[in-house]
């Protein structure tokens, strides 16, 4: 990762100076906002197919059981092929895509036994491997900072203060042996742990140890007071890094693979009959979620990158049909939960209004005594805040929003309503029981209404053109019998009968 950092460096300082990036990336508001939104991007991405198939559950299942490939790797690493036991090893990464791809294929072959459903597939696969690896963690490596708590809850908060220097200017290594000025030499007793004795003590016995002797980076030399001259440094974060190389695997994969993605997604065996691959594509997508949950585990931590898969997609299917302009909105909804989610951790919704001064006014208005000072996860904060926007579009949707929703329902309502009044006009308007069948005045008692809502029926149809009142007596106009006569054809050719007359 250190290449592509420097290279990001040495393209920003094209537009920024060493002092204004370094500003920018030591910002936890900044860090935080956009490691948040590469998250949501590849997280949202990724996430619309997944809501597409049906599987959005699988993201869950897989940011559990990617815990299980990284403690196997850790473990072969240290135990197997003695490496240093880095937890940030790209071995991980790979052990968690392996596992994620073993939870999709144990589901698939308990699935396809046909004993069980899908969902209870996934039930049953992710809680046993989730489990073998919490067993694992306790069990072998609990003395390293490798639990289950650091992977599904992460804090992005301090995301800015885990980074990698990159020196520019002035780079000089220092190296401290003994003989160098700057060593410090203290003393450490040889037989004091094993003979149970304090370093007072008589039996003691003493070696002569460099307590600082190692090689140092600039960026460390200059934190040790090793150098008369600063370096020039540029901090950048860890987890931009590795959240920008999910996202950009992410974009890739979307773009290179739309069209195989689409039909597989919509009908897999077309997929198939025309000579794609759709299992392929399956694969290479729960690699990819794999991915993307182990990148989160520093950032916001693989629970809550749940919601980065499922919550903008879903924002996204309530706003629109079309795959690729879900492909759009979903990141943008992500996104934007991100920044707010950051506004929100620190009292702010939606960046105007104060929280504190909202939970006052509930315990003014309610007479309670909840604590007014806000301080939330800045991770849950992003998911709230996007949830936030979920139920925005659930509500004020288009198409299948709650206010169109009820909207379409009251308009269907007064339809009927009209409808029903026309046919009603129509079968007595020449009848010798019009009269008492047709007076605007006693019409509601056919119907069992209000006299209201008669009066607002006939004032409506009147206003449209389709009756007049005649003598007290409703009658039809020529707009209102065409109004009747397509009803009647509509509801025909609903019933596919041919229309009699």
């Amino acid at each position: 990762m250190m290449p592509l950092e420097r290279l990001l460096i040495e393209f920003l300082l094209n537009f920024l100076t060493r002092e204004e990036l370094n500003a920018l990336l030591r910002s936890p508001q900044n860090t935080a906002t956009l490691i948040g939104g590469l998250i949501a991007v590849s997280g949202a991405l990724l996430g619309v197919f997944l809501l597409l198939r049906g599987l959005s559950l699988t993201s869950d299942a897989i940011s559990h059981t990617a815990l299980l490939g990284i403690v196997v790797a850790f473990l072969l690493m240290t135990g197997v092929f003695g490496l240093e036991g880095d937890t940030s090893s790209p071995w991980l990464i790979l052990g968690a895509s392996l596992a994620g791809v073993g939870t999709v294929l144990l589901t698939e072959m308990l699935y396809r036994s046909g004993l069980l459903r899908q969902d209870a597939a996934l039930g049953l696969a992710f809680p046993l491997l989730f489990a073998i690896a919490v067993i694992l963690v306790s069990r072998f490596v609990d003395d390293v900072h490798l639990d289950e708590d650091a992977v599904l809850v992460g804090e992005i908060g301090l995301a800015w203060a885990n980074t990698n220097s990159h020196c520019f200017d002035h780079c000089q290594s220092v190296t401290v042996t003994e003989d160098h000025p700057a060593a410090r030499m203290t003393r450490q007793c040889l037989n004091c742990r094993a003979l149970g004795i304090n370093p007072r003590d008589s039996r003691a016995e003493f070696v002569e140890v460099c307590g600082n002797c190692g090689d140092y980076s600039p960026a460390q030399a200059w934190s040790a007071g090793l150098l008369e001259r600063e370096p020039a440094l540029v901090f950048f974060p860890k987890s931009i890094t590795v959240t920008l190389v999910m996202a950009l695997l992410s974009l890739a994969f979307t773009l290179v693979f739309y069209k195989e993605l689409k039909l597989a997604t919509f009908d897999a065996a077309l997929a198939k009959a025309l000579g794609f691959r759709p299992a392929v594509m399956h694969y290479a997508l729960m690699i990819l979620v794999s991915l993307v949950a182990v990148g989160a585990f520093d950032a916001v931590g693989s629970i809550l990158v749940i919601a980065f898969f499922i919550i903008p997609p879903a924002a996204a299917y309530l706003l629109t049909d079309r795959l690729a302009l879900m492909l759009l909105l979903s990141p943008l909804i992500g996104a934007l939960g991100a920044i707010f989610g950051y506004d929100l951790a620190r009292g702010q919704l939606f960046s105007l209004l104060p929280v504190a001064s909202g939970i006052a006014f509930i315990n003014q208005l309610f007479g309670l005594d909840l604590i007014e000072d806000w301080d939330s996860s800045i991770s849950a904060s992003m998911v709230l805040m996007i949830f936030a926007l979920f139920l925005l579009a659930w509500v004020f949707s288009p198409r299948y929003g709650l206010i169109a929703g009820a909207l379409r329902r009251a308009n269907s309502r007064r339809r009927f309503a009209d409808q029903v009044v026309l046919a009603h006009i129509h079968n007595h308007q020449t009848t010798p029981q019009a009269a008492t069948e047709l007076r605007a005045d006693t019409l509601h008692l056919h119907f069992r209404w209000t006299p209201r809502r008669m009066t607002t029926v006939l004032a409506r149809l009147r206003a449209l053109g389709w009756i007049r009142i005649v003598d007290g007596g409703a009658v039809l106009n020529e707009r209102g019998e065409d109004q009747v006569y397509r009803f009647r054809r509509t509801m025909l050719e609903a019933r596919n009968m041919p229309d009699s007359g």
